[in-house]
């Protein structure tokens, strides 16, 4: 489905951002290595944020720009297809986190260029560099640590 107006877009922002926080809280309760666990509790709280910024955001400006037509988003190219178990390990709830942080950093970055509000495509765009920052963390984590070998399992 195309996301042609604000609107649809802050929509889509707020829902997916909002799923993913819930993944994050899942992913938080599976993880053995306490810093996994503890950094994916961080991103759930930083999604949590998120989640309330998009929504004052698009209080504020619904007025102008609810209607305002916008091309070039589809809401397939941010779709991910992740399945959660029981059987998971550390690292791969480590992948199933980056996979989550690079498609809402895609979404972010490609809506600010789409926005026709500066201050809220500054926010996509900052949101989109805590995304990048995120997965950096994250590649740190699965460089840094022996995930998935001291899981017990």
């Amino acid at each position: 489905m195309a996301l042609t107006t604000f609107g649809a877009i802050m929509g889509f922002a707020a829902e997916m951002i909002a799923q993913t926080e819930e993944i994050y809280k899942a992913l938080a309760q599976k993880a053995v290595d306490p810093l996994l666990k503890e950094t994916l509790t961080a991103l759930s709280g930083e999604e949590g944020k998120n989640y309330s910024l998009m929504v004052k955001t698009r209080r504020e400006n619904v007025t102008e720009m609810i209607l305002e037509p916008i091309a070039g988003l589809d809401q397939e190219d941010y779709e991910i297809a992740l399945k959660l178990s029981d059987e998971m390990e550390d690292r791969d709830l480590l992948g199933a986190a980056s996979i989550l942080e690079e498609r809402e950093r895609k979404f972010f970055q490609d809506a600010s260029s789409k926005l026709p509000l500066p201050e809220v495509a500054r926010i996509f765009r900052k949101i989109s560099q805590k995304k990048e920052e995120a997965l950096t963390r994250l590649q740190d984590l699965g460089v840094n640590q022996t995930l998935g070998k001291n899981t017990g399992r």
